[in-house]
């Protein structure tokens, strides 16, 4: 398979935004705009690699929303967009392996793009050296001046492109070093001066830059407006001898812990459930069997985060989690906050999704005999409106 590499362009303010963020880091459904991005690339099978190009000033800004991601590395991009592809080819030229066969040019800006319009233009360079996906022109044109038409266009044969732009490496770094000091809009106008072949493959619609705040209200309402589910966990672990006890992902002393094969973390493996159960995945136990020594001890963020990237996979996003442990002791108070941020950062959502409270049996039953402690959790999902096939 060809080494392919995605070049994620985000070093521009978005000074037509406004706002104190670039558009990229602004909040899409609880992270940045770029995240979105990065990992439709970074999931994608025919990716070997991703890197971004960002501005020096946005260096904090970046590394939080690549969080997690299998990200190659960055670099500082240009005074122009043109200058910071070509920074990002050059930046991926001296990455360790060598220079990649395949490079994909995004806009950060572009959050929807989907692994069919990312494969179609990696088909499309094995028999060109260059691939943009388009989009037809549909409306008609006009031309104007001084706030009268002057004339119809024709649209035959005119396009709206997009991004990802692939090329095969070596033709465009050498196309990019060629039009410095040009102005040229885009990476497939380099190819064209460099006379390389540019073919074109189906755009989508969905496709769509973040430009203003109009922009970014559309794609929250393309992110909020398919079906919610809600799934229900519950969980339950003895109590033998030991130093402390896994609640939520965070250590409580204590003095006993949980018995179970891994951490015996029940508010994790609720919540786990829970997930799984809205998006229609079985239980924790389908992925991973009690019976397997692989998870002897294992932690349980393990499973959360797994629960989470399915999720995530079947285009949905996790709009809120509510988890109640039951126990006598330990005191769960103290530490909610800190499970509530653990379970945020494992889900990589915004802590403002998460609740975690706790509750007694009034000494009935296990619980409020001290044997055990038990957590139930319940989960909500909603599902993208569109396809992220």
């Amino acid at each position: 398979m060809a080494n392919c590499t995605a070049i994620i362009v985000g070093a521009g303010r978005g000074h037509r935004f406004g706002g104190p963020l670039p558009k990229q880091y602004r909040d899409l459904a609880g992270e940045p705009v770029l995240r979105h991005a990065l990992r439709a690339f970074a999931s994608h099978p025919a990716v070997t690699q991703v890197i971004g190009v960002i501005h020096p000033d946005d260096r904090d800004l970046f590394e939080a929303a690549a969080a997690g991601l299998d990200i190659a590395g960055h670099t500082p991009g240009g005074a122009e967009r043109q200058d910071s592809a070509r920074n990002g080819l050059e930046f991926a030229a001296g990455l360790a392996g060598g220079a990649p066969d395949l490079v994909l040019i995004h806009d950060a800006a572009r959050p929807f793009v989907s692994h069919c319009l990312i494969s179609g233009v990696v088909k499309a360079l094995e028999h060109a050296p260059g691939a943009v996906p388009a989009l037809a022109v549909a409306d008609t044109l006009k031309r104007g001046a001084d706030g009268r038409i002057t004339d119809t266009v024709d649209r035959t044969g005119l396009y709206r492109v997009q991004t990802p732009q692939g090329f095969r490496f070596a033709d465009i770094l050498a196309a990019h070093g060629a039009a410095r000091g040009k102005a040229l809009t885009d990476d497939a106008a380099v190819a064209e001066a460099a006379g390389l072949a540019v073919a074109l493959v189906p755009g989508d619609d969905d496709n769509f830059k973040i430009t203003t705040e109009a922009d970014l209200m559309r794609a929250e309402d393309m992110l909020s407006a398919g079906e919610t589910r809600t799934g229900f966990g519950f969980d339950v672990h003895r109590f033998e001898p030991g130093d402390g006890v896994w609640l939520c992902g965070v250590r409580i002393p204590f003095d006993r812990k949980l018995k179970g094969h891994s951490d015996a973390d029940v508010g994790l493996h609720a919540l786990t459930d829970a997930i799984l159960g809205a998006i229609g995945g079985g239980d924790i136990g389908q992925h991973f069997p009690p019976t397997d020594p692989r998870w002897r001890g294992a932690e349980s963020h393990i499973f959360l985060a797994h629960a989470g990237e399915m999720a995530r996979a079947r285009g949905a996003r996790i709009v809120n989690c509510d988890v109640t442990v039951i126990c006598e002791a330990p005191k769960v108070g103290p530490h909610r906050a800190a499970m509530a941020a653990r379970i945020a950062e494992i889900l990589e959502i915004a802590v403002e999704r998460v609740n975690v409270k706790a509750t007694t049996t009034e000494q009935l039953g296990f619980t409020g005999r001290g044997e055990g402690i038990a957590a139930q959790a319940a989960a909500s999902i909603r599902y993208r409106a569109r396809s992220q096939a």
